[in-house]
């Protein structure tokens, strides 16, 4: 959700598309009768914007909050629209934002970004020209790195509502997305390096986790896996997120408990919605919504609302919007709900062999710190070290959450930068 009330509504929660531990197996497990080469084939390619010199990115990255002492070039971005796979294993289609610098280089180094959650089509990044989805893909391609930020399944310009939390995916959307990159970029004379800088914020720092699996493993040839920057995840949404949420957590971190309630009830919402869509585990809104929400819910979040609208079309209690079975399903997951938990959570169950790092911020009143500390519990338990790198309390729009985004995006920059070197 973007604006001025409702920032990036379920920015935390958002944290949870990746492709963990048992990803590969999981996505593989899925029938896929999509013909043979059909995955990342353009569909089509609109032209955006042209921010003609970095002193052009310097005005629009410093307007949009973020930080531009990193601009290099000038920048100029697309929309793409390529083939990709469904929730289901159907063929489908998704869109997401191209950034590419305007330099003199034919041979480019690429970085990959994923975004954080948004409820509303209209706020993915290849739909806005200014703000806070677009600018970290302006950030990466100013410093010289081409940028593919895919939209994700059911946002931008793809059909049907978004599998939000869905880990497959989400991998096969990001990873689509860089083949379609690819075959633009070889269209207009431009060769992307091999390999890949891997980031994304919240929901798309779970899917950044998912894409590194799956480059790791070779499931995209011709690319692999740089290093890994994930900022701000919610990487055990059941252990940790979801009992926050229930709990009165986010309440608690938020500076306004009325507004911590509130994300409280939009998690809780998308949560029910998307993940039985894809996972059923109720057959009637009634069983876990109260009325009147169990008669508004389901098209209330089907990615044709815009974030206020989502706002104010649910209640400012998680008591006023679920009935004791809907607060009961949360609380012991079950059937669908317990397999995509199952797959969210785990995220950080497998070794990456490239450099890794973790990004958050103090105090987190979305994704709560102990998702970022059980992550790197998860690696340390396969013996391996990755860092945690607390950007302290950053604020963006008066959230600590969104302002890990934008510290975080400047300082893992500036690291890509030193390791393409």
């Amino acid at each position: 959700m973007r604006g001025a009330a409702a920032a990036t509504v379920l920015g935390a929660v958002s944290a949870l598309a990746a492709a963990g531990g048992q990803a590969t197996a999981i996505a593989s497990a899925r029938p896929v009768p999509a013909p043979h080469g059909y995955r990342g084939q353009l569909v089509s390619v609109t032209p955006l914007r042209t921010l003609p010199d970095k002193a052009a990115v310097r005005a629009e990255l410093t307007a949009d909050g973020f930080s531009a002492t990193s601009a290099r070039y000038g920048v100029r971005t697309y929309r793409l629209v390529y083939r990709t796979v469904s929730a289901k294993g159907q063929p489908t289609t998704a869109s997401g934002l191209l950034a590419a610098p305007i330099t003199g280089a034919r041979r480019l180094p690429v970085v990959s970004f994923t975004h954080g959650t948004e409820v509303y089509r209209g706020d993915a990044p290849s739909m806005q020209a200014h703000g806070f989805e677009p600018a970290p893909a302006y950030t990466f391609a100013s410093a010289g790195f081409v940028t593919a930020d895919p939209d994700y399944l059911g946002l931008g310009v793809g059909p049907g509502p978004h599998p939000w939390m869905d880990v497959p995916s989400e991998t096969t959307a990001a990873a689509d997305m860089l083949r379609a990159s690819r075959t633009y970029l070889t269209r207009v004379g431009r060769t992307l390096r091999s390999q890949v800088f891997v980031t994304g914020f919240s929901q798309g720092a779970s899917a950044a986790l998912g894409l590194g699996r799956a480059l790791q493993d070779g499931a995209v040839p011709g690319f692999r896996l740089g290093a890994l920057a994930p900022i701000s995840g919610v990487y055990d949404f059941g252990g940790v997120e979801l009992p926050a949420v229930l709990n009165g957590e986010l309440v608690k971190l938020n500076p306004d408990p009325k507004m911590g309630a509130k994300w409280s009830v939009l998690y809780g919402a998308y949560t029910l919605v998307a993940i039985n869509r894809v996972h059923p585990f109720y057959t009637s809104p009634a069983k876990v919504f109260r009325p009147p929400y169990d008669r508004t819910i389901q098209h209330l979040i089907n990615s044709n609302h815009t974030g206020p609208q989502v706002f104010r079309g649910t209640p400012g209690t998680l008591r006023r919007l679920l009935t004791p079975h809907g607060f009961a399903v949360l609380r012991h997951p079950a059937g669908g709900l317990a397999t995509e938990l199952r797959i969210d959570d785990s995220v950080c169950d497998w070794v990456p062999t490239v450099p890794t790092r973790l990004y958050m911020a103090t105090r987190d009143e979305q994704a709560v710190n102990a998702n970022t500390q059980h992550c790197q519990a998860d690696f340390a338990a396969r013996h391996l070290r990755v860092p945690v790198v607390n950007l302290g309390t950053p604020s963006y729009q008066k959230s600590r959450h969104l302002g890990s985004n934008v510290a975080g995006t400047a300082a893992i920059v500036r690291w890509f930068s030193r390791l393409a070197r």
